[in-house]
């Protein structure tokens, strides 16, 4: 998220009640998780194991829970609790605004496009020319729709990450400053969801397809031309490069890249990234050819072991 006007890191510091290390004047731009921070930027680490990618990271201000020298040209937040105080500043700088009308005046939507009844668009929303958002669809604030794209009933576009931090108390959520791109010439299904990215944006590239009830995770980037079965589930900062197929109740973990071109049979289960230009299936999925060898390798274990037995 990009702060709308520069603050120094005093102001920051201020806001967060915290000490700091570095210049009073320190120039801030934003705030960002660690795997699209860029100059300018606060990113938070709070735990030993993270420090020294966070330090050396893009971000030249961190936010950190132990005083630690500072790298040159970059600046400290030191704060007893890094999660708590990033938390701050997202409800600083992008607080909840509540509604009281189904479309916000705020939003814009472009020519020829139609919006069904019972419809929730929030502020700060922006629909291109040539859509059709059919019945019962809610697209929360600051998402952005190209064009000639169809949304179906039920969809939900930018609930929150699926982000905690565990506590003695109970679980501590992440709050989201992100949002949705949907980008020209996309189609969603009926009752898909789609979280907002936690600082940046969750992105459906151009001329992408997702079928009925797929859960697209934050900060999770979907390329071109690709085609999403049902019941797919998508965790969050994935890449999906472009033309990727996947099939039927395929379940994808965080953190990894599928190749462009792939192709992922419905079932499967994937744990790690995928080389693009290759088909897979199974749990964990792997590619077509090795996965065939391990399963004609188990229907042999019952005659080896026959033939393993005393008589």
């Amino acid at each position: 998220m990009k702060f709308l006007n520069s603050k120094t890191l005093k102001e920051i510091a201020h806001i967060i009640n915290c000490d700091y290390v570095g210049a009073d004047d320190f120039e801030i731009l934003g705030m960002n998780e660690i795997h699209v921070v860029e100059s300018g930027d606060i990113v938070f680490v709070d735990h030993p194991k993270y420090y020294d990618k966070a330090l050396q990271s893009a971000a030249t201000i961190v936010l950190i829970n132990k005083v630690v020298e500072c790298p040159d040209g970059k600046a400290l937040l030191i704060s007893d609790d890094p999660f708590r105080d990033f938390n701050k500043l997202t409800n600083h700088f992008k607080p909840f605004k509540s509604s009281n009308i189904a479309i916000s005046p705020s939003a814009k939507i472009g020519e020829n496009t139609i919006i069904q009844p019972n419809c929730f668009i929030g502020n700060n929303v922006s629909i291109g020319n040539n859509c059709v958002i059919h019945a019962n669809v809610t697209i929360y604030d600051d998402a952005i729709i190209g064009n000639n794209v169809t949304i179906h009933s039920g969809t939900i576009l930018g609930a929150s990450a699926f982000y905690y931090k565990n506590r003695p108390e109970g679980f501590d959520q992440l709050l989201s400053c992100g949002r949705v791109v949907i980008e020209d010439n996309v189609h969603i299904g009926a009752l898909c969801t789609i979280d907002n990215g936690v600082t940046a944006n969750t992105t459906i590239g151009e001329g992408s397809k997702l079928d009925n009830q797929v859960q697209v995770g934050h900060d999770t980037v979907i390329g071109k031309k690709c085609l999403i079965a049902s019941q797919v589930g998508i965790a969050g900062c994935v890449i999906i490069e472009d033309q990727v197929t996947i099939w039927g109740q395929v379940g994808i973990t965080s953190g990894i890249t599928i190749g462009e071109k792939a192709v992922i049979s419905a079932q499967s289960g994937v744990s790690k990234s995928l080389e693009g230009h290759k088909s897979y299936f199974g749990t964990p999925a792997d590619d077509f050819r090795s996965k065939y060898k391990e399963i004609a390798s188990i229907r042999k274990i019952p005659e080896i072991l026959d033939k393993l037995k005393i008589k």
